[in-house]
């Protein structure tokens, strides 16, 4: 009994911690490079990377969500990869951002306990799911927005939550669910809430996990027998890295950058873009620091 309170209390207070590194490190960050921007859109705080050069074609489009007390400039080395592949990007700032002029507070708690999945319904976190829905409904009413970009090439990334949110966005909330979405790339993602329930046999678009061998709280529940990867709807992807912890996947992380970028790009491009080229999906497993590769594409 006293090691599981000791467990307890340890859990709460590395959360609190990374909290507050990722908040107070990720708010004294610059802008990532010269192609982006802040912008408030369908009522929404929204961070744009764009392409350095202006296409005149229409581009595809990627919607980034952050983890818990994250925000959306926490991943700036990948949204900027994204942008210079030829993607625009946007991540809006959800609610409990606290970085980036978020307006929560690291200590304030999420609305159901992370530590209780199997109390999460349709309603927990949903105004993640409405940012996205208010957001993605002005870019199409706005004629400038809506002329860039490509509909039919349309992917989701999330982290940590976001994974979660992006997740639930893809089918497995069904309420949530948006249409045309063509990939969905989950980092280290929250899955505790569809495991019991089954739900992701209900995801509409090709799947990639990331985890790492450092992410001791959340990449085992995705990895393990029964867990996020087994549960999902085919085509399916299964990323581990050497070193990598649950922060890895933000600017905080400085070591495994480049497979990140090289595997999320390659799977993006494979199924929102329908592109062949580049490194094949199935030579990840060949990449230094991969520790596991698994995917199930029949």
């Amino acid at each position: 009994m006293r090691q599981a309170i000791r467990a307890h209390i340890l859990v709460r207070n590395l959360s609190r911690f990374i909290a507050i590194v990722l908040a107070g490190l990720l708010a004294v960050t610059g802008a990532a490079f010269a192609n982006d921007s802040e912008e408030i859109i369908g009522g929404v705080n929204v961070h744009v990377w764009q392409p350095d050069q202006l296409m005149t074609a229409r581009q595809p489009v990627i919607f980034f969500s952050h983890g818990f007390h994250g925000c959306s400039t926490q991943s700036k080395f990948l949204m900027r990869a994204f942008a210079e592949a030829g993607y625009i990007v946007f991540a809006p700032n959800h609610r409990d951002a606290t970085c980036n002029n978020g307006h929560q507070n690291i200590w304030d708690k999420p609305q159901v306990s992370l530590r209780k999945p199997e109390r999460w319904k349709d309603t927990t976190f949903r105004n993640r799911a409405d940012d996205f829905m208010k957001v993605i409904s002005a870019l199409k009413s706005d004629r400038q927005w809506n002329s860039r970009i490509n509909w039919n090439e349309m992917g989701l990334v999330g982290h940590s939550l976001g994974g979660y949110t992006v997740l639930g966005m893809s089918g497995a909330r069904q309420s949530w669910r948006i249409p045309g979405v063509k990939a969905t790339l989950a980092l280290s993602p929250y899955v505790g809430p569809y495991l019991d329930k089954d739900s992701l046999q209900h995801l509409e678009a090709p799947v990639m996990y990331q985890g790492g061998t450092r992410d001791i709280f959340v990449t085992p529940k995705v990895r393990r027998p029964g867990g996020g990867y087994d549960l999902s709807k085919r085509p399916k992807y299964y990323v581990e890295f050497t070193g990598a912890g649950h922060l890895t996947w933000t600017d905080l992380g400085l070591f495994t950058r480049k497979r990140i970028v090289e595997t999320s790009l390659a799977f993006m491009d494979r199924y929102v873009r329908g592109k062949t080229r580049g490194m094949p999906l199935k030579e990840i497993a060949d990449l230094p620091g991969v520790s596991d590769f698994r995917y199930d594409i029949k």
